[in-house]
């Protein structure tokens, strides 16, 4: 562990006792009778929601320090992002037998991945060049990434690319769904094939990965198990009360499972990252950043058809006009992120661009307002691939190659 000075015991002590105070209502509201008020619900649920996010962020960093390997990491990093798939998943399962909840399910998808890549991205590189510029007698006006990066690029490019069939085709098939969950494995078994890299570790997760072998094992393995009960109850309760109380106050309910659902799920996350930026080592941060877009890319929309086919639908999740607006503004979004980083490195009019355009999207309604805001996005994303034109196939072949471009 590369923590020379971890956090003492008080520090996990009061972060666990936070977490459960906030958590274990809703364990009790599960199991009464009760049926309080949607808004009452949203709140008691939603906060459940983080507080096991967080915990779960927790327990995934320190179990780092006992599980080496590229393919360890990259499952540790999905167990943290479950609360996302919890949510996501239940509304297309429960699609399958009421068509309503396919536009909850769409929404949640694209919501996670916007504010991924629209507001996380920017923000962590934004925060480590002003780290950066503190520290440095010349202007740094980039964040650098490192050459092994390249692969997570290819990965997510061609993951971009192929995603485009989903608006051509008005939906999410069976087959692409397999598709994408396949080239997510590919992906985990390229990482299998990189050097291991001790944790570097911060605040509570540095606390328990500072316990001796057997106490920190027992307690990672505890904070998964509790976790997973709160996800698992609070996860139905969670998306229903987004849904009735946006009926009930007028609100758009699928404005709110867009944006609300994935800002709680990834708000440690977010977190997590920029604190990495802050201690500067941003260019892990936004590393991990991408390693996650790919896995909502790909895992995550995968995931939708199959759990819309348990639910009782058929063998494609089917999209209304609206829903492929948003897969097309996602996907355009995508490929303009991809598309800036293709020389490996992280510019700060790239990162304002990115924050700006994410935030215009709220002023911006309409079925014209998306479709011109995709525009914008592609047209951007064609002209910076034009001027790095020759990182694009090193890119594309990225994913495989035995090692790093």
């Amino acid at each position: 562990m590369t923590a020379t000075s971890p956090p003492g015991p008080r520090v996990l002590i009061r972060s666990l006792l936070i977490a459960g105070v906030i958590a274990i209502p809703a364990i009790v509201l599960r199991l009464s009778s009760a049926h309080p008020l949607p808004l009452i619900q949203l709140l008691v649920f939603g906060a459940a929601v983080v507080a096991a996010s967080f915990v779960l962020a927790w327990a995934a960093e320190a179990a780092q320090v006992d599980v080496s390997g590229g393919l360890a990491i990259a499952v540790l990093a999905l167990i943290a992002v479950l609360p996302e798939y919890a949510v996501d998943l239940y509304y297309a399962y429960t699609a399958g037998s009421n068509p309503d909840y396919v536009q909850y399910a769409a929404a949640n998808m694209t919501g996670s991945n916007r504010l991924l890549l629209g507001l996380g991205w920017p923000l962590v590189v934004l925060v480590s060049l002003y780290v950066a510029n503190r520290v440095s007698d010349r202007p740094v006006t980039a964040l650098a990434l490192e050459a092994g990066n390249r692969m997570e690029l290819g990965f997510l490019l061609i993951a971009g690319i192929v995603a485009f069939i989903i608006p051509i085709t008005g939906q999410i098939h069976l087959v692409l769904g397999v598709a994408l969950i396949a080239w997510f494995g590919f992906y985990m078994f390229k990482l299998t094939r990189g050097e291991a890299e001790e944790p570097d570790l911060i605040g509570t997760a540095a606390a328990i990965g500072g316990l001796a072998q057997r106490p920190r094992r027992i307690t990672v393995v505890a904070l998964f198990v509790f976790a997973a009960v709160v996800i698992l109850a609070s996860a139905e309760p969670f998306a229903e009360s987004l849904v009735a109380s946006g009926k009930e106050f007028g609100i758009d309910e699928f404005l709110l499972v867009q944006w609300l659902a994935p800002l709680a799920s990834e708000a440690p996350e977010f977190i997590i990252a920029v604190l990495f930026a802050w201690r500067g080592k941003g260019t892990a941060a936004i590393a991990t950043l991408v390693s996650s877009k790919i896995n909502q890319w790909t895992l995550l929309i995968g995931s939708l058809p199959i759990a819309y086919m348990a639910g009782g639908g058929q063998a494609a999740l089917v999209l209304d006009d609206r829903q492929v607006e948003e897969v097309f503004l996602t996907a355009a979004q995508t490929l303009m992120g991809i598309s800036i980083l293709l020389g490996l490195r992280f510019h700060r009019w790239a990162a304002w661009t990115l924050l700006g355009l994410f935030v215009v999207q709220f002023a911006v309604t309409g079925t014209q307002g998306r479709l011109i805001l995709s525009v914008i996005y592609l047209v951007i994303a064609v002209g910076v691939a034009v001027v790095q034109r020759k990182h694009l196939l090193p890119t594309l072949l990225a994913p495989f190659r035995k090692t790093p471009a």
